[in-house]
């Protein structure tokens, strides 16, 4: 089902509290998340049709939680396969170390990497969408123009047909529309280099047979030809490897080069989907805010490939920019969108630096770099800490800021930092803990004083323990020892106080026992 907006004699479509531009993963789920907290949304997408290759192949537990709150992690989660973990090799494919991570949920109640093909979740998204009465999805439909007056956004949309261009009147608008962004253009914002861009081959297989293939991501640390392989979903394989100065995509697939990447696979067993030329940049933009129009995903920020976060970056900036978007359309200051651009790039930053941190470890250095990686990796794959780092799938906390607050211990322990997620029980029935904290901000407490925030809203107070109401949960009692955290919309920890020390350990999402699958359902890949 897709509904069209209904047109005024003027030519102008009125009423769209929320413009979104870009039909993608961020701009579908930034929709839904809007339309569950009640607000109108019509999306519009240039392009007709869906893009029916694959392009992002990861995304993390922290994510998943993005998609719980859009009401569709379940749906995801069925057409997606969990990673096994992080292989180094060398150039002739010798296993240097191997990361595996645990197969059950992580502490934020989902499989801490999961591998998805890209196309399945939008056909999820888009599915979600079109059945959501407050959503109209619009595809065709080329934004040239963006205006600002009295509060207002008015959008000019180009007609596919050659016919006239007509307008829409919208509260806000969010740019969703990857890295060639015209809304980015349209504010006059622009991308800064954080590195040089790096030109990668990408191939996308299929296999009538299964491959016997360890079911996580393989690196190869060459500094020649440095490559990566994963089994994505189903019969679907991912191979990606850098291309030399000079060096074509035809150049890189003579028979002889593909059966060295494809090794020990024979390239003539196989169905070669794509074979295409990416340039993977290290790019944040100057401004992602202008009044009412604001910018997310890739139309934001882009990362190189080595860590798997740049869709995942995309999903934090919709999570965030849902619920402070409809404080504002709900009474609050327009102040409240400040925080957002001054909270989401230095952690999309702060990931993008990891991303060429990790590259230029795997990767760099010349032969010297592939003899000296042999040795560290022989030896510090033998160190559990080593390989509890390696597949860690949290997040840098947020910094301080008007809506972090760090002071205290606990505060800057927890404060910046996703409230775990263990499966919870509540009057007797078992449950995913977001789903009991709602889309308002709590206090979630197991006792001693409660923390407060400055020009927060007053919260709900949610307690632990087996009462009527409490939430009920071993774990969660644990993570808070005794405190009490103030959690944002976004699940994100905005204070905590009175939670006990406990020797000198690290406090944080990490404290809590892994939990099981739930009921229903420095990064490294």
């Amino acid at each position: 089902m897709q509904r069209t907006a209904a047109l005024g004699e003027d030519g102008e479509v009125s009423g769209v509290p929320v413009v979104v531009v870009g039909a993608g993963p961020v701009g579908l789920t930034a929709a839904l998340l809007l339309a569950r907290r009640g607000i109108d949304v019509l999306v519009l997408e240039k392009h007709p049709e869906p893009y029916p290759l694959p392009r992002a192949v990861h995304l993390d537990d922290e994510v998943f939680r993005v998609l719980q709150a859009a009401g569709v992690a379940d749906a995801v989660l069925a057409r997606s396969r969990p990673l096994a973990g992080l292989r180094l090799l060398d150039r002739t494919h010798r296993v240097l170390a191997e990361f595996a991570r645990h197969p059950d949920a992580g502490v934020h109640g989902w499989p801490q990497g999961s591998l998805i093909h890209q196309p399945d979740l939008e056909e999820v998204l888009a599915h979600e969408a079109a059945a959501h009465p407050r959503i109209t999805v619009e595809r065709g439909a080329e934004v040239s123009g963006l205006g600002q007056a009295e509060g207002g956004v008015t959008v000019t949309v180009r007609a596919p047909d050659g016919g006239p261009d007509r307008s829409v009147r919208a509260v806000a608008v969010l740019g969703c529309d990857g890295a060639n962004s015209t809304v980015r253009d349209l504010i006059g914002a622009s991308m800064r280099d954080l590195g040089p861009a790096d030109r990668w081959l990408v191939l996308d297989v299929r296999s009538p047979v299964a491959l016997p293939v360890w079911p996580g991501a393989h690196q190869v640390c060459d500094a020649r030809r440095p490559a990566t392989f994963m089994p994505v979903t189903g019969d679907r394989y991912r191979w990606e490897a850098r291309l030399a100065p000079g060096e074509t995509v035809e150049d890189a697939t003579t028979p002889d080069r593909l059966a060295d990447l494809l090794a020990p696979v024979d390239p003539a067993a196989v169905e070669v989907v794509r074979a295409v030329e990416y340039t993977f940049r290290a790019q944040v933009a100057d401004r992602w805010r202008h009044g009412r129009v604001l910018l997310a995903g890739d139309a934001a920020h882009l990362s190189p490939p080595f860590i798997g976060q740049g869709l995942g970056s995309g999903l934090r900036d919709a999570h965030q920019l849902a619920w402070k978007l409809a404080a504002v359309l709900e009474g609050d200051d327009d102040a409240l969108l400040d925080t957002y651009q001054a909270e989401r790039e230095p952690h999309a930053r702060a990931l993008v630096r990891v991303a060429q941190l990790l590259g230029g470890l795997m990767t760099g250095g010349g032969r010297g770099g592939d003899v000296l990686r042999r040795a560290v990796l022989a030896a510090v794959r033998r160190i559990p800490a080593v390989a509890r780092l390696a597949t860690d799938s949290r997040t840098p906390p947020l910094r301080r800021g008007p809506l972090v607050e760090r002071r205290g211990r606990a505060g800057r322990r927890l404060a910046g930092t996703l409230v775990p997620q263990p499966e919870v029980l509540v009057d007797g029935r078992p449950c995913r803990l977001d789903d009991v904290l709602g889309q308002g901000w709590v206090v979630l407490s197991a006792g001693g004083p409660l923390p407060t925030l400055r020009g927060a809203p007053e919260p709900r107070v949610l307690r632990t323990g087996d009462g009527p109401g409490e939430v009920t949960s071993a774990e969660l009692d644990r993570w808070l020892r005794g405190g009490s955290v103030l959690v944002r919309p976004d699940r994100i920890v905005a204070a905590a106080a009175g939670r006990r020390l406990i020797g000198s350990g690290r406090a944080a999402a990490s404290d809590l026992v892994r939990p099981r699958t739930p009921t229903g359902g420095r990064k490294v890949m």
